[in-house]
């Protein structure tokens, strides 16, 4: 069966140029990014994107960037002049209207903020079935954060994810690298915990990653957090940004911070 996706392109006219020479650093103390540096202690965004070697003249796709894009907000501004940032979003079409709505919300917000963003490729991806988040070997990094437990939990397993991998493979020229950032599983723990908890094994994120073709080429500890137990009433979504407990223990929870998270980069050979 043939899906055919269309690309929607925002016509955004930048505003206010950045230099060519911009750096992470500079995008990361904007006056955009106020609020949501809050969670740079948790989410280490600098030494993340440093890892994955994002580069301000690459072409990046984000994975899912939800309704307003918390790495948007550094990744667009650092590409809007010699670069080109793709999100691949939920899906308009879906029977979820949170997702429709993300979209939409997202789409507005971009749209609505020209000097920061630019001109910004808006790509539908909704695994197993729309795919086609930029053409084949066209981009230089695949960026996915906090997503493979949410295609395996949505009654995919398997399928779901490795049909993902698959679709960033195929989107990533050659030399391409896809980064991952995931709740993480403890290895002793039992595999049937990846259903509902929102954590993920990292040796399974590694295998269908390496199923789909990639090749693993490190790992880092930059969002490791070693408060994290990932046993929790209501799973990874106890910790903050969510505390789904409310005022249930929250000090306690809020003490531990977000959750351990797996940092992992792949390459699709050459």
């Amino acid at each position: 069966m043939k899906f055919t996706v269309a690309f929607l392109l925002l016509s955004i006219v930048s505003m206010s140029g950045v230099s060519a020479d911009i750096s992470l650093e500079t995008v990361l103390s904007s006056n955009h990014r106020v609020e949501s540096a809050s969670r740079d202690q948790y989410r280490h965004p600098l030494q993340t994107l440093q890892f994955f070697d994002v580069q301000p003249n690459m072409t990046v796709v984000e994975i899912w960037p939800g309704n307003k894009g918390w790495y948007t907000d550094i990744l667009a501004p650092y590409l809007k002049d010699d670069g080109q940032f793709i999100a691949a979003q939920f899906d308009a079409e879906s029977t979820l209207a949170f997702f429709r709505d993300a979209r939409a919300e997202f789409v507005d917000h971009v749209s609505s903020h020209p000097e920061v963003y630019g001109q910004i490729t808006v790509t539908t991806f909704n695994p197993p079935t729309k795919l086609t988040i930029a053409p084949a070997n066209s981009v230089d990094r695949v960026l996915t954060f906090r997503n493979v437990h949410n295609w395996y939990m949505r009654g995919g397993g398997d399928e779901k994810v490795l049909a993902a991998f698959k679709a960033f493979y195929s989107a990533l020229k050659p030399g391409g690298i896809l980064g991952v950032v995931d709740h993480r599983l403890p290895e002793a723990r039992a595999i049937e915990e990846q259903n509902n908890s929102g954590y993920m094994k990292q040796s399974y994120v590694v295998a269908m990653a390496v199923k789909a073709g990639f090749t693993l080429l490190a790992s880092s500890s930059i969002n490791e957090n070693v408060k994290d137990t990932a046993s929790h009433p209501k799973g990874v979504w106890t910790l903050p940004p969510s505390l789904r407990l409310g005022d249930e223990d929250r000090e306690l929870y809020k003490a531990i911070g977000e959750s351990d998270r797996m940092t992992l980069k792949f390459i699709k050979p050459q």
